[in-house]
């Protein structure tokens, strides 16, 4: 990784027949960040995959739509973040006891300044988590992110021990990075699963704001103004909108997800992405194209800050999801931006809603 020039393009295996992992009716999950967009969608496909509501979710809903993500769901409690990280303080078993844990709430703003609240929510909480976690016997799996890679110079290697050779670009990255490297000193980190999602996109998003996919920001500027404005390319080995990403529907990113929580071989730190790179323009002509309308595209000037922190290519080696047992198809992205379009963000559907989830 971190050469710049883009790799021969493989056929993505068709989604939508994704073996699912097998739980225990006994099996009882904690969701962190179970309101928000891939929290929310776990908590969904725990509900319509494997038909069980034995769920705690805790997150803060604060005054945007998040709560319309809960509206569909099936849990057994909801609770406040603050609160819930009180009560555990309090008592280790205010909450009964779980077979899993998913911590995937966390300040996830690549943008955000504030480090010392960056290491409060992103190192802080997840570390308090895990070792309450683990000290119960409860299979903890956390999100980690691929922002630790930095600009992919230092590699994308999943399998590399060396975690601290990579230079994220911004305080987000470190702040996930931190925990990482904590883990790993005190030697549980292979106890764990870490998740190093790339680029994911999908339904239960619409709270992000500015934090939100391309996917989505696209949809709502071609409604409003029948275009699409993307950024310039200020490298030389790129066209405009031929910058590349890995990116992942939501729908996929869950599967593996509990594939991973669901085998227990399966330890460390490990690449969520579809493993194929993808340019801006195949990402928003399918939009075009499920809104039924002539693909009309604007690069504009990117801003000055964000120039020293871009990414022009990214794509996630799977190679250690798959050696472990993981099977399951990865979406075609045409297919997966189209579903997204049509099911979700044309009607204002959230997951949970109907069929087809």
């Amino acid at each position: 990784m971190g050469k710049t020039k883009p790799p021969t393009k493989k056929k993505s295996s068709k989604g939508g027949s994704t073996p699912r992992p097998a739980f225990s009716g006994k099996d009882r999950f904690l969701v962190t960040g179970g309101a928000g967009f891939i929290g929310s969608v776990l908590v969904g496909a725990l509900n319509r995959w494997h038909g069980t509501d034995r769920v705690v979710v805790v997150d803060q809903l604060e005054s945007d739509d998040k709560w319309r993500n809960l509206s569909p769901l099936r849990f057994e409690e909801f609770v406040e973040a603050d609160e819930f990280y009180d009560r555990l303080a309090d008592k280790a078993g205010a909450f009964g006891e779980f077979t899993h844990v998913f911590h995937l709430g966390a300040c996830s703003s690549t943008t955000e300044r504030d480090a010392d609240y960056l290491l409060r929510n992103n190192f802080g909480c997840t570390r308090q988590l895990a070792e309450w976690a683990l000290g119960r016997g409860a299979r903890f799996v956390y999100a980690s992110s691929a922002a630790t890679y930095g600009d992919g110079s230092a590699g994308m290697d999943d399998l590399s021990d060396d975690l601290s050779a990579w230079r994220p670009l911004n305080a987000y990255g470190y702040s996930k990075q931190l925990f990482d490297l904590h883990a790993q000193r005190e030697g549980y980190l292979r106890r764990m699963v870490g998740l190093k999602y790339f680029n994911i996109f999908g339904p239960n998003e619409e709270h992000k704001g500015n934090m939100r996919s391309v996917v989505s920001k696209a949809w709502r500027q071609i409604e409003e103004t029948g275009q699409v404005k993307l950024f310039k390319s200020y490298h030389a080995d790129y066209a405009d909108g031929g910058q590349m990403r890995d990116f992942l529907y939501v729908k996929d990113a869950v599967a593996m997800t509990l594939h991973l929580a669901a085998t227990k071989k399966a330890g460390g730190l490990f690449n969520l992405g579809s493993g194929e790179a993808h340019t801006w323009l195949d990402l928003v002509h399918p939009i075009f194209e499920a809104m039924g309308r002539e693909a009309r595209i604007e690069f504009i000037e990117m801003p000055e800050a964000l120039r020293s922190q871009y990414q022009y290519f990214t794509q996630a080696d799977i190679t250690k999801l798959k050696s472990t047992g993981y099977a399951g198809g990865v979406t075609p992205l045409p297919e997966a931006v189209k579903d997204y379009v049509a099911r979700y963000l044309m009607p204002r559907r959230h997951f949970g809603d109907g069929a087809g989830d």
